[in-house]
């Protein structure tokens, strides 16, 4: 079975995950961690992903972290598919999957069953030429009109997605998160935790957590991507923290303004995360932090069940 654990960015999923992962260890089952961050698939992004570093990862094996180059697009179908293999592939071994994430869709594609259909090269040449026209904005409001479920779990600020979930609504007249919520269609047996803050800590968390990624050198980390062609990148280049460091070395903002912004967007993108999960009502919820021993009771008690 599979245990997800979900939850809004900086709830401490990732270190739940290792202490669940060590209690499992200790009572002879093995587990292993992989990511549904979209934002962690990337090498070389690292303080502004919160992505814990090699050395603080116990000994734990951890999976699809640092696989996408800065200038390659993350795709939730191609996620989907190396997903489940990295899955097939632990619990062949008698592994216990641990999925940790906040990126909505990249959860409930691997978990439930939903289906990626292809591509329409006329509708897709006319929303790029809307986007170029008339911005994220207008492509926005309409996802947004179209399908609130899709809108709420993507990035609004990235075009190509805009785009990609416009084309399927209209290639199939469904809604494009139609069968995200497919609660009734598992892939396979799973569990999910969330962990949850109250509101006004959390805000305080996430803005004590932008700030903390400037000092840490996250202007120097994303500097040292450019050779690499992240400016280039459609996906990696507007993630949270990355956008408004390159606006530093590019001289159109100042660190203050680029760390306030990055809070702000921060708390917004927190904020839907939490939107998208609440909906849930098979989620087991924790107030963070939460003690890895009764959160492996609830799975415990959850498996015997199945």
């Amino acid at each position: 079975m599979i245990a997800a654990i979900v939850g809004a960015t900086g709830t401490g999923k990732s270190d739940l995950a290792l202490d669940l992962a060590e209690l499992l260890i200790a009572q002879g089952q093995p587990a292993e961690i992989v990511n549904a961050d979209a934002s962690q698939l990337y090498r070389g992004m690292d303080i502004g992903t919160a992505k814990v570093p090699l050395a603080d990862r116990r000994g734990i094996p951890h999976h699809l972290f640092d696989v996408l180059d800065v200038t390659e697009d993350a795709s939730v179908a191609r996620y989907q598919t190396e997903a489940r293999a990295v899955i097939d592939d632990i619990e062949s071994r008698g592994a216990t999957a641990l999925l940790v994430g906040g990126s909505g869709l990249y959860v409930w594609s691997v978990l439930f069953d939903f289906e990626f259909p292809g591509t329409d090269p006329a509708i897709r040449e006319r929303l790029e030429q809307r986007l170029e026209t008339e911005g994220t904005g207008a492509l926005a409001a309409e996802l947004r009109e179209k399908d609130p479920e899709a809108f709420e779990g993507i990035d609004v600020r990235n075009g190509r997605r805009l785009i990609r979930a416009l084309e399927v609504i209209e290639m199939t007249g469904k809604p494009f998160g139609a069968g995200l919520g497919a609660e009734d269609r598992p892939w396979r047996e799973h569990v999910m935790i969330g962990l949850q803050v109250p509101r006004d800590e959390l805000t305080e968390r996430l803005d004590a957590r932008a700030r903390a990624m400037f000092d840490n050198g996250l202007v120097d980390e994303v500097r040292g991507l450019i050779p690499l062609g992240i400016e280039q990148g459609t996906t990696a280049a507007r993630s949270i923290g990355y956008s408004q460091a390159l606006d530093v070395i590019n001289g159109t903002a100042t660190v203050d303004e680029a760390i306030d912004e990055t809070a702000a967007l921060t708390r917004r993108f927190a904020r839907r995360q939490v939107s998208w999960f609440t909906r849930n009502p098979t989620i087991h919820w924790f107030d963070a932090p939460a003690d890895p021993a009764v959160v492996l009771a609830r799975l415990t008690e959850r498996i015997h069940r199945v």
